[in-house]
């Protein structure tokens, strides 16, 4: 989040501005880096984000009219901390991802579901290990405040064990992956592509994964909050490009897995294991999961459970309320624009 100091300084620049003849609607566009500006969109190592190079890929961004520039982060945590600074515009994260910087007033808005992972993050376990319960005293490793750590912690206490139970080692899953195939590591929780790769080069052996808890992690595209509200045109224009990208995977499949294993630099077979290990949300999908609801086909039942279970192990110090950065209205306008 931006220091207050450079908030007070971009407030004497427009006042500048708008003394010069600008609108305070061309200042508010100047402050959020104008539209003639790419937005920079961040993603890191995961199935259903690499989309966002099919849409690159074949020009839907230009065919909707928005800049965007495409940031790649090997390592997810630190798209995370890109977001959170102010370093790119928007990020594609998971909704538990969301909720610390949320908790903490920093200034967000999701607006779209990418995907659901449905057995695309687990725990991966060396073959001699039978059980979750197994798992007690052996050494576990996946990094610390993120997605797969609350798997973990959600996988743990369907076994009746906590973390204290295990010796859970901090590594990121780029670092946790090779550790776990070396024989380092007597289990990791991993998301796609590792995940396949600890299996298949590691001999390991799939315990637990997100197919036994569905809907617990949602995986979303989010916004700077004045983006959304300076920008929000090409906010629409983006997930606009989103959905055509669908559209063109839908009729032709091949060519797309091609491409998206090329930006993946994983070979089609091993791209397509993966992917098929998500649930990618149609535009439908989108309108559904932003309606409040009593079950984790709802993203702000989902936000409340998964705040509540991570507070309750000091991860977070408040709740956030889901309307704080939950904004389903983006999608709910381009279902009607789609449909004329």
């Amino acid at each position: 989040m931006r220091k207050r100091m450079v908030f007070l300084m971009m407030a004497l620049l427009l006042a500048f501005t708008v003394v010069s003849g600008c609108s305070s609607k061309e200042a508010a566009s100047k402050a959020a880096g104008g539209s003639d500006q790419p937005i920079k969109l961040a993603l890191s190592p995961w199935p259903g984000w690499f989309v966002w190079y099919l849409v690159k890929e074949k020009g839907f961004f230009e065919k909707n009219g928005v800049k965007v520039d495409l940031v790649w982060f090997p390592v997810y945590s630190d798209s995370l901390s890109a977001l959170a600074s102010g370093k790119v515009d928007a990020n594609s994260q998971t909704l538990s991802d969301t909720l610390a910087p949320a908790s903490k007033g920093i200034p967000l808005k999701a607006v779209l579901v990418n995907d659901n992972s449905n057995g695309g993050d687990g725990v991966v376990v060396k073959p001699n290990i039978n059980s979750l319960q197994e798992l007690k005293g052996k050494k576990v490793a996946t990094e610390l405040g993120t997605v797969d750590h609350l798997l973990m912690l959600t996988a743990l206490e369907k076994a009746g064990l906590a973390e204290k139970d295990v010796s859970y080692t901090n590594m990121t899953v780029n670092d946790a992956g090779p550790a776990f195939i070396s024989g380092n590591l007597d289990g990791a929780v991993l998301w796609e592509p590792f995940l396949s790769k600890a299996i298949q080069e590691g001999k390991g052996k799939l315990l637990f994964s997100s197919k036994d808890t569905p809907g617990l992690i949602p995986d979303l595209l989010v916004f700077k909050e004045e983006i959304t509200k300076n920008r929000p045109e090409d906010v629409k224009k983006i997930l606009n490009a989103w959905f055509d990208a669908l559209d063109y995977w839908k009729a032709n499949p091949e060519e797309s897995l091609q491409i998206m294993a090329k930006a993946a630099e994983t070979p089609v077979d091993e791209y397509k294991a993966g992917v098929d290990r998500v649930k990618i949300f149609q535009l439908d999908d989108n309108v559904k999961a932003f309606q409040k609801g009593d079950s984790y086909s709802s993203l702000q039942y989902t936000s409340q459970k998964t705040a509540e279970f991570l507070k309750s192990l000091d991860m977070l110090s408040t709740i956030p309320k889901a309307e704080s950065f939950l904004d389903g209205h983006f999608v709910e306008e381009v279902m009607k624009e789609r449909k004329k």
